[in-house]
């Protein structure tokens, strides 16, 4: 390799030039910045303690510039309607944006890169170089001309925000909250350099235009708009303690996030903001821009200088750290952007919701940071329970948890997982064992696979059924040893295939295939769309149909109930019969069956009523949705809630909250604690209570969702597929001795804690 050519002078373009330079020291690196030298948009930019040691390592001379000009602090305050509460132990550090890049710009000319200010590149396509690195950040014009190639896609928020600095020292970061007439108006601030600090308003587009400050004119570049400017001064001016917002291109956006579906072709790669970024609200954007860099550097340097093998290289190991950290950066911009969710829920449970919206900090982090305010938040959460404590020492997840007049022992579920080994229907010896130890496992609940209530109901013939008396007495078995042995609520989730049914058992086939079974079976639908393109047909549903379905759901309700099942759940998400009424991308009927979501939802509405008719008031009915089909034209998470408050209303009790596998085109965006926004909106937003699914692993996990609010109770899958004692482990795990124990096991327990303790001699009785 000969020669780099960088497009873009921010960080991203000048750290890649200071580490080429280093690493590969015979290759000319130039870099074009249309900026002059002494000039850029923004204010501070903040670093993590992780993004500093990465920074520490790829550059030493780059940090100790950094850091002797550091403004850096360890507490966190958030002021809320003059209320104020600070927490400690995050450790940030801050920098201004342009001695940032100064610093970077003077260290990469030491090293030999070329760095030109001053200069566009209209054409990066006629740039003499092999490789040439695009990072000319959020608004590039070099991703635009290359649209074809990286497959750019730029999702505007839904907030409004403006970018402002201020000469009042805030000190630390700082959140500001104030409920307005027009709504909800937050800023964030944090301090950068002796005696100036970065401010950010924001609020949501409802706020935003009932407060009138939609602009009448256009900006010319770098101007500020000064009604923006007067707005955030009238509301934040008691915080500002009389000093001004200093307006730098300071006028109202939404922030876009930014994916590209390809990160480089032939010579050239995309990196930073260009090619994806992440909200502010998490302080990563520069991060990700610097440790882009050290990963493209590490892959040159890994093959050799050998661009062709590098760039796949580079974009496979870097990207599942950039999608985390988006997911992540979404998942915090969602919280900010709907604050008025949250905003009358006790102080310390909004504080905690603020603390966690990510998803990355938890319960266990933030006692490592702040012990003592993290205690106060659990005590505040425990007094606002409506059972009492076990113990004073009872961790979240043991914290019992009524509904109806059933009691869960614990806030941990086994979810619904589909075993396909029923005969005619009917449970085994296999289902004994499978729901049995997982209720010996200490799980406060334990959910039955999704069981079916017609011969053509079925997935695949392994599945279970509940619609004849061989396979009613078939569970009664079950049923007897988790009510005789365990204190597991037992739950039963009654469903109907629809157009998925009839297919053979995955492991027959491969897991990633639908492969009908042969013969005849009458699959049953909204609308005659198969599930897979060439599929089967489904049959569409007449009304002889439905009360035919309707009928069995309430028939094999009935079942249950006499059996002496604890919790009835029905089956409404992933595409199943119920679920294919609800989404308009499965629904396509003209009657009265089809149109609009109150008429997607009197079917499935229909059937709740007859089984809540034969299903006992004293007990809990639940219902599984897909509260968002992850796909173009299909449900949201408006419509979740909605079709929330229409399942209360005719009288669900709970909420499993499960998305997606509606469609198979669906674009799921998959991570830790992925589906669980979806339950707190809901739970937030309509007071029912929910279950969340999806990456629920650890005990942490659960310890945070419930304190947070986030869910009722946590149905966990895959764990306990290898660990059916993941309950009873986790108590052991965390020193916790007052959740029930079989007497039998007993002596496992004991042992167990001798080998993490063994000075330790304990007698279990």
């Amino acid at each position: 390799m000969r020669r780099i050519v960088c497009v873009g002078g921010g960080p991203a373009g000048l750290f890649t030039a200071i580490l080429a330079r280093k690493a590969l020291p015979d290759v000319e690196v130039t870099v074009y910045e249309r900026n002059p030298y002494d000039a850029t948009y923004g204010f501070g930019v903040v670093f993590s303690d992780e993004t500093l040691g990465n920074i520490a390592d790829a550059d030493p001379v780059s940090f100790e510039r950094i850091e002797a000009e550091f403004r850096y602090w360890s507490d966190l305050e958030i002021r809320k309607d003059g209320e104020v509460t600070r927490t400690t132990g995050h450790g940030f550090a801050a920098f201004p944006r342009l001695r940032l890049l100064q610093v970077l710009s003077d260290r990469a000319r030491e090293l030999g890169a070329e760095v030109r200010f001053n200069e566009t590149v209209e054409d990066a396509t006629a740039l003499d170089a092999d490789l040439v690195v695009l990072a000319d950040g959020v608004n590039s014009s070099t991703r635009q001309a290359m649209e074809e190639r990286f497959a750019p896609r730029i999702v505007p928020g839904a907030a409004r925000y403006a970018w402002f600095g201020t000469r009042h020292d805030f000190g630390i970061f700082t959140f500001l909250f104030e409920r307005t007439p027009y709504g909800v108006v937050q800023a964030h601030c944090y301090p950068y350099a002796e005696g100036l600090s970065t401010f950010i308003i924001e609020m949501s587009e409802s706020a935003w235009q009932a407060a009138g400050l939609e602009p009448d004119r256009e900006f010319a570049p770098g101007e500020t708009d000064p009604q923006a400017k007067t707005f955030a001064e009238k509301v934040f001016g008691h915080h500002l303690e009389g000093h001004e917002l200093i307006g730098n291109n300071s006028r109202w956006i939404r922030f876009p996030e930014v994916t590209t579906q390809r990160w480089w072709w032939d010579r050239y790669v995309i990196i930073g903001d260009a090619a994806h970024t992440a909200h502010f609200s998490i302080g990563s954007g520069t991060k990700l821009a610097m440790e882009d860099a050290i990963a493209l550097v590490d892959a040159l340097v890994a093959h050799g200088g050998d661009v062709t093998a590098a760039l796949p290289a580079y974009e496979a190991e870097r990207r599942p750290a950039v999608e985390s950290t988006q997911r992540a950066a979404r998942t915090s911009q969602a919280w900010f952007e709907s604050v008025d969710r949250y905003y009358d829920l006790p102080r310390k449970q909004f504080d905690f919701q603020l603390l966690t919206r990510s998803q990355r900090i938890t319960l266990a982090n933030l006692r490592l940071r702040d012990p003592e305010a993290t205690e106060q938040i659990v005590e505040d959460w425990r007094r606002r329970q409506e059972l009492p404590a076990p113990r004073p020492d009872t961790p979240p997840m043991f914290h019992p948890f009524r509904l109806k007049d059933v009691t869960f022992s614990n806030r941990v579920g086994v979810s619904p997982m589909a075993q396909y080994c029923a005969v005619d229907g009917k449970p085994t010896d296999w289902h004994l064992v499978h729901l049995g130890s997982r209720a010996v496992g200490g799980a406060g609940l334990v959910m039955v696979e999704m069981t079916c209530v017609s011969p053509e109901g079925r997935i695949t013939p392994g599945c279970p059924g509940l619609w004849n008396d061989e396979q009613q007495e078939a569970f009664r078995p079950i049923v007897e040893f988790v009510h005789r042995h365990t204190q597991a609520v037992l739950g039963m989730q009654l469903g109907h295939s629809g157009r998925k049914g009839g297919m053979r058992v995955p492991w027959e086939v491969g897991d990633d295939e639908l492969v009908p079974v042969d013969g005849e079976w009458e699959r049953l639908a909204p609308s005659p769309i198969p599930f897979r393109e060439g599929g089967p047909v489904p049959t569409p549903m007449t009304r002889r149909h439905m009360d035919q379905v309707r009928d069995q759901f309430a028939a094999a309700a009935a079942r249950a109930a006499a059996l002496g099942f604890d919790l009835l759940e029905l089956h409404m998400a992933h595409g199943y019969l119920l679920s294919s009424f609800i989404s308009p991308l499965t629904n396509q009927r003209d009657d009265e069956y089809g149109g609009n979501l109150v008429n997607r939802m009197r079917f499935p509405l229909e059937v709740v009523d007859a089984v809540r008719e034969v299903w006992p008031d004293r007990l809990p009915l639940s219902v599984r949705i897909s509260a968002t089909d992850w796909a173009p034209g299909g449900t949201t998470g408006d419509d979740a809630v909605e079709i929330a408050r229409m399942l209360a209303d005719h009288g669900v009790d709970i909420i499993d909250v499960s998305t997606g596998q509606v469609v198979e085109h669906q674009q799921p965006r998959y991570g830790r604690l992925w589906q669980t926004p979806f339950s707190d909106r809901i739970r937030m937003e309509t007071g029912i209570p929910t279950m969340t699914v999806g990456s629920v692993s650890s005990i942490d996990d659960v310890d945070t969702v419930v304190v947070a609010g986030r869910a009722d109770l946590c149905l966990i899958a895959r764990p306990h597929l290898v660990d059916p004692y993941w309950t009873l482990n986790a108590a052991i795990d965390l020193g916790y001795t007052g959740h029930p124990w079989p007497p039998q096991y007993l002596r496992g327990k004991t042992a167990r804690r001798r080998e993490q303790d063994p000075n330790k001699r304990l007698i279990e009785r």
